[in-house]
């Protein structure tokens, strides 16, 4: 088996391609650390996507930030800011759907194939129940019905495909470390184990949801 990791520099995404190399998977990973990986930037991530040869079974997306540039989520309407509403989607949003477009081609036609980028709880808007934190809901919310609608295009010319988003639950590394309060956390290697688990359990059926680390749907 053939993976791609992008964002195989961060805490999950180093997990995951280590868990897909200990299962005997030939794996590829893109990172910012290595590869000057920026989703941000449209003409370099077409790039590195664009040298990329072969086909893959398997493409996770393990990018994502909670706070850019040192700004915190908002806790009001007072505190909305144009501009790092804007960052926010282009990174968490915009970013894992043009590594999306960009993988059409890698994807096999003929067999099964897997697409998954995390996205997170908070994007639902039916399980929002608290408020604040409006640009990163909102991005992540963005995200999954990017991924969705994306699903049903894919669909007619990869039948085999399964393209989902995940949620990881909460998990140690530093996206995470200011915002855990007592939630339990679990660590990376433990977060790709219980990734990997869902997503092998899923098929075609299942395309275009939003399932959590347990493999439960998640609303939306």
């Amino acid at each position: 088996m053939r993976a791609l990791v992008v964002g195989a520099s961060g805490g999950i995404g180093r997990a995951v391609a280590d868990r897909l190399e200990g299962q005997g998977a030939a794996v590829t990973r893109l990172s910012r650390r290595e590869d000057g990986l920026d989703l941000t930037d449209a003409p370099g991530l077409a790039r590195l996507m664009g040298a990329l040869e072969g086909v893959y079974d398997q493409i996770l997306v393990t990018t994502g930030a909670l706070e850019l540039n040192g700004v915190p989520p908002e806790k009001s309407l007072r505190s909305l800011d144009p501009a790092v509403m804007a960052a926010q989607f282009a990174l968490n949003a915009t970013g894992p759907a043009l590594v999306l477009q960009h993988s059409l081609r890698l994807l096999p036609k003929d067999r099964p194939a897997r697409f998954a980028v995390l996205s997170a709880r908070v994007g639902s808007i039916g399980d929002n129940a608290l408020g604040g934190w409006y640009s990163y809901r909102a991005a992540k919310a963005a995200l999954n019905q990017l991924i969705h609608t994306a699903a049903i295009e894919i669909a007619r010319s990869h039948p085999q495909a399964v393209v989902v988003c995940l949620h990881p639950g909460t998990v140690q590394t530093p996206l995470t470390a200011k915002y855990a309060g007592s939630h339990p956390a679990v660590s990376p290697d433990q977060a790709a184990d219980h990734l990997l688990a869902v997503l092998e359990g899923l098929t075609p059926a299942d395309s275009g949801g939003f399932f959590d680390w347990q493999g439960k749907p998640v609303p939306w």
